[in-house]
């Protein structure tokens, strides 16, 4: 079996030549010529699912999915500002994956410190006037990925032109507690009455609340499952949810286009 590096350096050559084919280019014309004449999500939530399986199959260590799903990310923001999703948040880490071994979390924690580093130094994020956010209980992360976290929300912090969330230690159920508690604390100091707590009023206490748009068009995971996981539970009311049987790590700019024609397929009625 190859060691990491060499079969991280195959992938990427396969991945190259697949997606680089003939067939591939024409087929991704076609789809990209579908979606353009169609209504496009604002915002986009993506559940990164099925690193550890990918490398798994492979006979590697879980974090070596991991490491290719984080080079995945990089290539799907560029493919998201290229269509013009105005909005993008990323299900990194959940609380509930701190239940993994340490030496897994910290191989993952690892990848997020040095992803986040790169972005920060990048250019990239400067010329498209992305808002970078981490949304989550960011207390139960290691204080180096805490701190590049906070560079990162303070250099981009007046950029409106997109969004990019990173929930990261996070949970839905934990978002609306967390909410629930602070409205709780301002009616206790008698800065709002019950009678006037209402939707936008906890809106306004979610972790999302720095968006122009906080509920999710579209809701794409991948791996096959097929549910939610505790993933923006409140702003994923009136989501259309697509799920996709591969792989985060194997996941093509065609696998997004299609999500999208799916999206643009459905009739939203909101409950009307």
């Amino acid at each position: 079996m190859p060691s990491g590096k060499l079969a991280k350096t195959l992938y990427k050559l396969i991945d190259f030549l697949s997606t680089n084919s003939l067939v591939y280019k024409v087929y991704e014309g076609r789809l990209r010529r579908q979606i353009s004449n169609g209504n496009l999500p604002e915002h986009i939530g993506i559940i990164l699912d099925g690193n550890r399986r990918w490398a798994r199959e492979r006979g590697l260590p879980p974090w070596a999915g991991h490491e290719i799903g984080a080079d995945r990310v990089e290539e799907v923001l560029e493919w998201c500002w290229e269509l013009g999703i105005k909005a993008v948040t990323l299900y990194v880490f959940s609380t509930e994956n701190f239940q993994r071994s340490r030496e897994e979390v910290e191989k993952i924690m690892e990848i997020v410190e040095n992803k986040l580093r790169k972005m920060l130094q990048s250019d990239r994020v400067h010329e498209v006037r992305v808002r970078v956010k981490a949304i989550g209980r960011l207390e139960f992360l290691p204080e180096s990925v805490r701190e590049v976290l906070r560079e990162l929300e303070e250099a981009t912090k007046d950029y409106d032109s997109h969004y990019l969330n990173i929930a990261i230690a996070y949970g839905g159920r934990a978002e609306i507690v967390d909410a629930v508690r602070k409205i709780v604390e301002k009616a206790r100091a008698g800065e709002i009455a019950p009678e006037d707590v209402d939707e936008g009023v906890i809106e306004e206490y979610l972790y999302t609340s720095h968006l122009p748009k906080p509920e999710l068009d579209l809701v794409i995971r991948t791996s096959g499952e097929e549910r939610l996981s505790n993933f923006l539970l409140w702003q994923c009311a009136y989501s259309e949810l697509v799920f996709l049987d591969v792989y985060w790590p194997d996941f093509r700019k065609i696998d997004l286009w299609r999500a999208i024609r799916t999206y643009q397929q459905r009739v939203r009625r909101f409950g009307a």
